[in-house]
């Protein structure tokens, strides 16, 4: 039995045939004139057939294109995607109790780090005691230990989040903690692929 889309796409296909053999059969024309006619009619059906198949397709490469231009990620479904910065690494603006943060995505960071300014600017409490020791690519660096409320990257909400705050490291870093979270992330080209 065929489906309403098999059958509007026949009628569609012998309409535009119909339409082609109709207009070069009404021509008293030289072979190879109506041969070239007959190509430049299935190029415009074949283009428009393009077209009308890859509609729903155009707004995913409009985001593209402004992602590639600006460096915003991409968000379709449940999936987030990040370009690569011109320095290499993957930076995403997300927001950290809804106060917006730019953070490095740092697979090899096992927790997301923040520094205190960050931290107070996000109303999060941070114990004065710094009681633990991080290796971190700069060094051995102490921090405390802290949560959030909620981290957003893209459509991709995390609830009650372990931080580590730092004293003076003007980086915020988005760990393992964060990404291990998902239920898929990847490097796919120069595009970083988050799946919630």
């Amino acid at each position: 039995m065929m489906t309403n889309d098999v059958m509007l796409g026949g009628l569609y296909l012998m309409m535009a045939a119909m339409l082609v053999l109709g207009s070069l059969m009404s021509r008293r024309e030289p072979a190879a004139k109506m041969f070239t006619m007959a190509l430049a009619w299935v190029a415009i059906f074949g283009a428009g057939f393009v077209l009308f198949t890859f509609r729903d397709n155009f707004g995913w490469v409009a985001q593209r294109l402004k992602a590639e231009a600006v460096g915003t990620p991409v968000q379709e479904g449940r999936e987030t995607r990040i370009p690569m910065a011109i320095d290499g690494h993957f930076w995403v603006d997300a927001k950290l109790n809804d106060k917006d943060v730019k953070f490095l995505v740092d697979s090899g960071a096992t927790m997301t780090t923040i520094d205190r300014d960050t931290a107070k600017a996000a109303g999060i409490d941070v114990p004065e005691q710094r009681d633990q020791f991080v290796r971190t690519g700069n060094g051995i660096i102490r921090v405390a230990s802290a949560r959030a409320s909620e981290i957003e990257v893209g459509g991709i909400k995390r609830r009650d989040v372990g931080l580590q705050v730092a004293d003076n490291d003007d980086l915020n870093v988005l760990g393992m903690n964060f990404l291990s979270s998902l239920s898929r992330w990847s490097v796919e080209g120069r595009w970083l692929v988050l799946v919630s």
